[in-house]
């Protein structure tokens, strides 16, 4: 009975000892959203659980690897026992019911979580390979950054492109997949002003690891700021070919690939691209004048540029128009 007794009371202390090493280490990020405080709350419990388990078979383990070794000139058998019927309904039972309370906290987390606000911010989410695009409907406005207002729910309805991908934000917790040719939808209601960054959480090709996104919790006040100056800056824009050529960039997603500053990316810069010769893969050269432009955009498999790998850009269904403010933006990019 004594042996007993000192495990049991080595398994509480280490099981102890185990939950605040881990808690101490900080294993999460800071709590950035309401839906944060219930995942956090059963992630504690299941490291209350996993800490007590952990102790459960390492402690009586060790203690038995030391106390019950064989000693010096033992020569005789070990103790034969048969079994423990009670022991093995014990740790048949318990483990059971344990598992059943676990998947009750899960349901009732999940439920808080994906509870809905009928007046919550629509905000549209493109991802593609490899770049996030938001649409804020109400307002016109489509932007490379994700605003969000201080404690007002937010359902962003996402839509893939291409391939999966999946959006996370560690500091919201929740994860979503974006799935091609449906529209998932992620709920979340922000409860702490700063930057963030959204990632993707899916291998989703060659660039996945470059595919983030600023994410910005802002007051109220800013919020209406930052939306006024947008729809400000978006209805100048829409005034001349170049702008209305530039927001196109941004919605079909070209940012992903293309730097506007010299950068290199997946793609070719567009900085200072207008009427320069172009290497192309062949060997040959080209200029980069309008119709080479339009081209590229209608069919990007024509005439690949030397140095970048075989382009995965898929064609995009535009009209002369639109093609043509595209151009006229690119040759502002100097």
């Amino acid at each position: 009975m004594g042996h007993f007794l000192v495990v049991g009371i080595l398994v509480i202390v280490v099981a102890v000892l185990t939950y605040f090493g881990l808690d101490a280490v900080g294993l999460m990020p800071v709590q950035a959203s309401a839906q944060s405080v219930s995942i956090d709350w059963l992630w504690n419990w299941e490291i209350i659980a996993i800490s007590f388990l952990f102790s459960l078979i390492v402690v009586p383990m060790i203690y038995s690897l030391i106390v019950f070794r064989r000693k010096k000139g033992e020569t005789g058998d070990g103790e034969h026992i048969e079994g423990n019927t009670p022991l093995e309904i014990g740790w048949t039972v318990v483990p059971l019911l344990i598992v059943l309370v676990f998947a009750y906290m899960g349901a009732y987390s999940l439920g808080d979580i994906r509870r809905a606000d009928p007046d919550a911010l629509v905000i549209n989410v493109k991802a593609q390979q490899w770049v996030w695009t938001f649409e804020y409907p109400e307002y016109g406005i489509i932007s490379k950054e994700l605003h969000l207002p201080l404690n007002q729910q937010v359902v962003l309805k996402m839509q893939s492109t291409d391939v999966i991908h999946s959006f996370w934000v560690p500091e919201f917790r929740i994860k979503q997949d974006v799935v091609p040719g449906r529209v998932t939808e992620y709920r979340i209601t922000p409860t702490l002003i700063g930057d963030y960054k959204v990632r993707c959480a899916e291998l989703c090709g060659s660039s996945h690891y470059s595919m983030e996104s600023p994410v910005i919790v802002d007051s109220q006040a800013d919020y209406d700021a930052w939306i006024t100056a947008q729809s400000a800056i978006a209805a100048e824009a829409a005034k001349t070919p170049e702008g209305q050529g530039q927001l196109l960039t941004v919605r079909n997603g070209c940012i992903g690939c293309h730097s506007v500053d010299g950068a290199r990316m997946t793609g070719p810069t567009w900085f200072g691209l207008y009427g320069e010769n172009v290497e192309l893969a062949d060997g040959s050269t080209v200029v980069a004048d309008d119709a080479y432009l339009a081209e590229s955009i209608l069919n990007p498999q024509a005439k690949e540029v030397a140095g970048f790998a075989p382009t995965v850009m898929p064609p995009f269904a535009l009209s002369e128009t639109e093609i043509a403010n595209i151009v006229a933006y690119l040759k502002t990019l100097k």
